[in-house]
């Protein structure tokens, strides 16, 4: 690994520490959906204007054109700072955009990248469906050709931001007598195309930012491609490169906080025997060695970082630190949880409750969906078994 912070990398930090503390919503961000989009919007404009938005992306698509190490920088100091995250703008900010980056048209970059970074259009993803999730090469949503359109019929579920996105990114089978993966093709869906019909699903936490959505004779221009037709699963690969190697930096930053945050609550707060939790023998022990992980989290992440510096697109490196990352964030709100004790959860009808610390029991909930989306953990083993170690593929 190769990654050292230079004088223009500290001051940068800086100026980075300063303009969070002055310029950091007061308020926190609403549940209801509207609402946080909304406040999501009005954040990533703020950065936009202050010249925030997309440190690393290019500059002729109105990013700072920065290098990833600053980016880094960046996402560090926001979660040191506590300031909001990029909410529903993470579609298109950690994978949508940098994908067509990398793989889209001049006219595609030049119409949607700038949206995006004004915080103008927000994102979702059209890939798993309820028989194509882990194997995702055997999505069945189908378009034919129809002159120079697609027209789309079938179903796409766990599309985060469904419900407020503007664009989607899609996954549909173009020639179903290809291969596996010969027939499929990655298209840009407004989303507001008539035939679309977009349904919320309820989770153990309540509200979700999950839906699913159906398609009935929808027509998308062909001009929506990205890549050629039939190559999709090119592009795809792609999608899921950034989704898994770079995508959740900030969140892996924010571990860190939050295992901090832990300490000071085990700290602060006495037992039923009148004692400091964190004199519990069992707690302290768990607590040092998530500790530690969240160290090791954050070499692998800089080491991402360095790699990165060296290729445009990520590599599958990424599933190392993704299948760790999340299984640790589950053990740490899992730590929580014992240490806030079982008497003070509490699930009802409206959602769940936690007693003095609401937010940890729902964290924890929330946590399983990282060991599923994105690739499932079993699924980042076999990448990381068959790419890294060798391994004969799993036998189908």
């Amino acid at each position: 690994m190769d990654l050292d912070f230079t004088k223009e990398d500290d001051e940068f930090r800086e100026r980075v520490h300063t303009w969070l503390q002055e310029n950091m919503p007061k308020e926190p961000r609403p549940g209801p959906i509207q609402e946080a989009k909304a406040f999501d919007l009005a954040w990533q404009r703020t950065l936009y204007d202050a010249g925030w938005a997309g440190i690393s992306w290019p500059k002729e698509y109105g990013g700072c054109g920065l290098s990833l190490v600053q980016q880094m920088i960046w996402h560090e100091e926001t979660s040191r700072a506590g300031a909001p995250d990029v909410g529903v703008g993470f579609v298109g900010m950690n994978h949508g955009g940098p994908t067509l980056i990398e793989c889209a048209s001049d006219e595609q970059k030049a119409f949607h990248l700038p949206r995006i970074l004004r915080g103008e259009s927000v994102w979702c993803q059209g890939f798993s469906e309820p028989d194509a999730g882990s194997d995702l090469a055997s999505l069945k949503c189908r378009a034919d050709i129809d002159g120079d359109h697609m027209v789309v019929n079938g179903q796409k579920i766990w599309t985060s931001y469904g419900d407020v996105a503007d664009y989607q990114e899609l996954l549909v089978r173009t020639d179903p007598d290809a291969s596996k993966h010969g027939g499929i093709t990655w298209v840009i869906c407004d989303m507001k195309t008539p035939g679309i019909e977009v349904r919320p699903i309820p989770t153990m936490i309540g509200a979700s930012d999950f839906c699913e959505v159906f398609y009935t004779d929808v027509r998308i221009p062909l001009k929506n491609v990205v890549g050629e037709i039939n190559d999709g699963w090119r592009v795809t690969m792609a999608t899921l490169s950034f989704e898994r190697g770079t995508a959740f930096i900030s969140q892996q930053m924010k571990l860190h906080r939050t295992m901090e945050t832990l300490i000071q609550f085990v700290r602060d707060t006495k037992g039923a025997d009148g004692r400091p939790l964190i004199e519990d023998v069992e707690i302290a022990r768990k607590l040092g060695e998530a500790r530690a992980e969240v160290a090791a989290l954050r070499s692998m992440t800089y080491a991402t970082i360095s790699r990165g510096m060296r290729s445009s697109m990520p590599g599958p490196e990424g599933s190392m630190t993704k299948l760790f990352y999340s299984e640790l964030a589950q053990r740490i709100y899992h730590i929580g949880l014992e240490a806030l004790g079982a008497r003070k959860v509490e699930l009802t009808g409206g959602g769940v409750r936690g007693g003095d610390n609401p937010d940890w029991v729902k964290s924890y909930l929330s946590s399983f969906a990282s060991t599923i989306g994105g690739g499932t953990s079993e699924i980042q083993r076999n990448i990381i078994g068959e790419r890294f170690l060798g391994l004969p593929r799993e036998r189908r």
